[in-house]
C-alpha cells in the first residue's frame, strides 16, 4: 500500500474546513481539519502531518502563534498559509519566517497544489 502524505488544515471559518480537504483529496493526499491551532496541538497530528495548510488570522491562538509554538517544540512540519487579508507587505514577513507560501484567499486550486508540492519537497 503506497503512503499519503498527511495534510492537515487549520482554519476557524467553517467552509474552508469542508472544502480544502474534500480538494486536498482529489489531488491525492490524506488529510485532517481542525477547527483552531489550539485543537491541533491538542491532537495526535502533530507529529503525523507532512504539511500545514493554516489561516493567519484566527481567534485565540493566530497561525503565526501556532508557528512560533511549532517552532518552540522543535517540530518542523511547513507551512502554507492562507489569509484572506490582502496585504501585500505580509507575504515577505511570513516567508522570511520559514513559512513555505502564504496564498491569500480566493486562490485557485494550482497555487494551493504547487504550494503545498513544493512543502513535501522541502520537508
Amino acid at each position: 500500500m503506497v503512503e499519503r502524505f498527511l495534510i492537515a488544515v487549520v482554519d476557524d471559518d467553517e467552509s474552508v474546513r469542508e472544502s480544502l480537504p474534500d480538494l486536498l483529496r482529489e489531488f491525492g493526499f490524506a488529510t485532517q481539519a481542525f477547527e483552531s491551532a489550539e485543537a491541533f496541538l491538542a491532537s495526535d497530528c502533530i507529529g503525523q502531518a507532512h504539511c500545514l495548510v493554516l489561516d493567519i488570522d484566527m481567534p485565540g491562538m493566530s497561525g503565526r502563534d501556532l508557528q512560533h509554538e511549532l517552532q518552540r517544540r522543535r517540530h518542523t512540519v511547513p507551512i502554507v498559509f492562507i489569509t484572506a487579508r490582502g496585504d501585500e507587505a505580509l507575504r515577505p514577513r511570513i516567508l522570511e519566517k520559514g513559512a513555505v507560501e502564504c496564498l491569500c484567499k480566493p486562490f485557485i486550486d494550482i497555487a494551493l497544489l504547487r504550494a503545498i508540492q513544493a512543502a513535501l519537497g522541502a520537508a
